[in-house]
């Protein structure tokens, strides 16, 4: 069974990038492990953009830390729970990630994940998602499973009960069909072009896919092959609440390179200057026919 690693060396990734991965895996794997040995509650701390923090959410950040810290090829991380960008060492290579993506789903057992974007960089601020050298996002359902691209397509990865991760498939494609995860639905509340996207995508007998969480979200597009994914803003939060950097621009990648697009409603999200770790946007992300309805609709 091919590994993870093998793929990464058959598409001709450098030597150093792959080390990069490997160590993102561990981090995954350790991850998926302690999801089934910590608690699920609050611990009464929040992270730097207030949100109420799990003991999960905080175990993972550590375990990505140390993963990173422990690379000698990483010399940048920024993550959802931190505040700002870290240097960390002389290495080539800056890795942004969400390590708990959904949080609110834990306590419920839906399923939940992690979110990784990689640059060749020694500052985040001013690139663009475009810049990317890799990006993935791992899954916490009934397996724990990995969508990866460094710019050729999207693979797929399952992590066996020894915890190595087997190839699967690659060579995704998103084309068109009738699935939609609707997101930030109060805003239609303020927003009548949003109400009408919705109502449309409800009487032309859309399938509603929708738990909550981006990464299952938006992985089951690329895995199923159609649909779109929404979070627009509204007047109280014109941006919404999904971060450029930890959330949008890696799924962006990923999506683009299984034939698929990712806007704000104006522009790709992979054009967007990255200016802050706080930086949020709103995001419409599917086939490019159901992203292009979203701009034409809320334009």
């Amino acid at each position: 069974m091919k590994k993870f690693d093998d793929y990464l060396v058959e598409k001709g990734v450098e030597p150093q990038l792959v080390e990069v991965f490997r160590s993102l895996f561990e981090g995954v794997k350790n991850i998926s492990s302690a999801i089934s040995t910590t608690d699920t509650g609050k611990i009464g701390t929040q992270n730097v953009f207030g949100e109420d923090q799990l003991a999960l959410d905080v175990l993972s950040d550590k375990i990505m830390n140390q993963v990173m810290d422990e690379n000698e090829f990483v010399g940048l991380i920024a993550s959802e729970e931190m505040d700002g960008e870290i240097k960390i060492g002389d290495g080539l290579y800056a890795c942004a990630y969400d390590p708990v993506d959904g949080s609110s789903l834990v306590d419920v057992n839906l399923s939940i994940g992690t979110i990784i974007g990689i640059y060749k960089a020694d500052t985040f601020v001013g690139l663009k998602g475009e810049d990317q050298v890799g990006a993935m996002i791992a899954v916490y359902g009934p397996s724990t499973t990995v969508l990866l691209t460094i710019g050729h397509g999207v693979a797929k990865f399952i992590m066996d009960d020894r915890g190595n991760f087997d190839f699967c498939e690659d060579g995704f494609e998103v084309a068109e069909g009738k699935m939609f995860a609707p997101g930030n639905l109060r805003a239609c509340k303020f927003r009548e072009d949003y109400l009408d996207l919705v109502n449309y995508w409800i009487k032309e007998q859309y399938t509603l896919r929708y738990s909550g969480g981006m990464v299952p979200d938006v992985g089951q597009i690329i895995l199923k092959g159609k649909g779109i994914f929404s979070y627009p803003g509204y007047e109280e939060f014109p941006d919404g609440k999904l971060r450029l950097i930890f959330e949008c621009a890696p799924m962006a990648f990923l999506m683009e390179q299984a034939g698929g697009a990712a806007s704000d409603g104006k522009m790709r999200i992979l054009e967007k200057t990255i200016e802050s770790m706080e930086q949020r946007t709103p995001i419409f992300i599917g086939s490019k026919a159901e992203v292009k309805r979203c701009e034409e609709l809320l334009s």
